[in-house]
């Protein structure tokens, strides 16, 4: 495969993809209608947030089988047209949505202890103590909206806090043992700090408008490291100085270039909204830069280089073909008449490592030999209703590719299914049961996690 390469990125996705036998050509400077002359000899493009590829640009790449953006969204490409095309459309929030959920805390600890503030004060001689007086995070509410990738990573780093999490999405049953998923009615009513971890859509543009501020009960704290399109600045600035909104983090800006690479242009500065959000000492101001540090470039690289490997040169085999979706075993789960007993039998005699939960034994995907993948044991009390409707002291967990997916096809099969789709941090989790009512735990796992 011909790969152009239109940003600059980790030198481990141009190596990764030499390896599997592509040929990258590397193009960071010439325009996109220099480009547009030659797309057509490339099946795949690299990209950040360089240009937009339209239908133009999709017209003119004939012979174009993948884009892989080295980020989180898709919003620069003509989405729509590039699917019925058959091209693949390959992002990578996985790559960067710890390096978000780092900023996002690190942003809101910063305004509430007023650390940029005191910081400036210091270099010019004040020290003001009682004026900066901070605020803490524990004791409140965090509403999330917006809970994929970044979302729940977000909500992981609030563990160790003292807060209740809550989380809006349009699509159901995404909450997990770090956040509850809640109506925007709850949200209205209970939200101290939100943050937004939403793409850019219809939906999203220009979302938190004065209407919108104005349906929460009490004052809030605003998060934004999503897209600077999601808020309306003239409203935002608004409610700081009616004390509606009582401070702002702002990773993201109305105001910037969709390329996301560039933004002061003189028509900013002329900007009052603008002048009035950077001078404000309640809005602590970061470039778009969230997602942007040492680790997350080597993981955003390595997370599109998997996904074309797995797309274009898996290996078919002989288990592949027999078990479609099915990966491999992922736990295996028994009752005892004295879990925590036996466990420390297998501790003792057998040199198991065990836990709480059991022992996590870790093991090579057949399909993927440098990925780390999990099996875990685990025992459970005789009472469990855990393996219920099931009567057996057993259940076997099983890996699975894509659950969504799989359940349907289950669904088409007649299959009984006993609970949909419930995600985790670790993964998402459906239970069915076999020809002979044993309880069968379907996982699509993210092993990631579990490292």
């Amino acid at each position: 495969m011909k790969v152009l390469h239109l940003d600059t990125n980790h030198p481990l996705l141009l190596n990764t993809l030499k390896e599997l036998g592509c040929e990258n050509v590397e193009n960071y400077k010439d325009s996109k209608a220099t480009i547009l002359k030659t797309i057509n000899e490339y099946d795949g493009i690299i990209i950040r947030s360089r240009f937009s590829i339209d239908k133009e640009f999709l017209d003119a790449a004939e012979n174009l089988k993948f884009i892989g953006r080295v980020g989180a969204g898709l919003e620069n490409i003509d989405v729509d047209y590039a699917k019925s095309k058959g091209i693949e459309l390959i992002s990578a929030p996985e790559g960067n949505r710890n390096a978000v959920g780092e900023h996002a805390l690190a942003m809101i600890l910063a305004l509430f202890n007023n650390l940029k503030k005191a910081d400036l004060e210091i270099r010019n001689g004040q020290w003001l103590r009682e004026e900066n007086r901070g605020v803490e995070l524990d004791g409140k509410t965090v509403g999330i909206i917006g809970y994929g990738n970044m979302g729940r990573a977000f909500a992981k780093k609030l563990r160790g806090f003292d807060v209740e999490v809550l989380c809006y999405d349009i699509k159901p049953n995404v909450g997990d043992m770090n956040c509850r998923q809640v109506s925007l009615e709850e949200l209205f009513a209970k939200t101290d700090v939100l943050s937004l971890h939403t793409p850019h859509n219809e939906l999203s543009n220009q979302m938190i408008d004065e209407k919108f501020i104005y349906k929460f009960k009490k004052p809030f704290y605003l998060i934004n490291t999503a897209r600077g399109s999601a808020v309306v600045t003239k409203d935002l600035i608004e409610a700081i100085d009616e004390e509606k909104i009582l401070g702002a983090c702002l990773d993201v800006l109305e105001y910037e270039k969709s390329s996301f690479e560039n933004f002061f242009e003189s028509s900013n500065s002329e900007n009052p909204y603008f002048r009035e959000l950077i001078s404000s000492d309640k809005v602590l101001l970061s470039p778009h830069v969230a997602g942007w540090t040492i680790e997350s470039k080597e993981k955003l690289a390595q997370t599109i280089v998997d996904k074309v490997e797995n797309i274009f040169f898996h290996k078919k085999n002989a288990i592949e073909k027999i078990e479609t979706n099915i990966k491999g075993i992922g736990g295996i789960f028994f009752k005892a008449d004295n879990p925590v007993q036996l466990k420390e039998w297998y501790k003792e005699k057998l040199g198991i490592a065990v836990d709480e939960y059991g022992a996590s034994f870790i093991s090579r995907d057949i399909n993927n030999p440098d990925k780390k993948t999990f099996l875990q044991w685990s025992t459970f009390p005789k009472e469990t209703d855990y393996f219920k409707p099931s009567l057996k002291d057993f259940m076997i967990n099983y890996r699975v590719n894509n659950l969504n997916s799989f359940l349907e096809e289950l669904k088409s099969k007649d299959v009984t299914i006993i609970k949909g789709i419930e995600e985790y941090e670790y993964g998402k989790f459906a239970w069915i049961l076999d020809s002979e009512n044993n309880k069968i735990e379907l996982w699509e796992p993210i092993d990631e996690y579990l490292l």
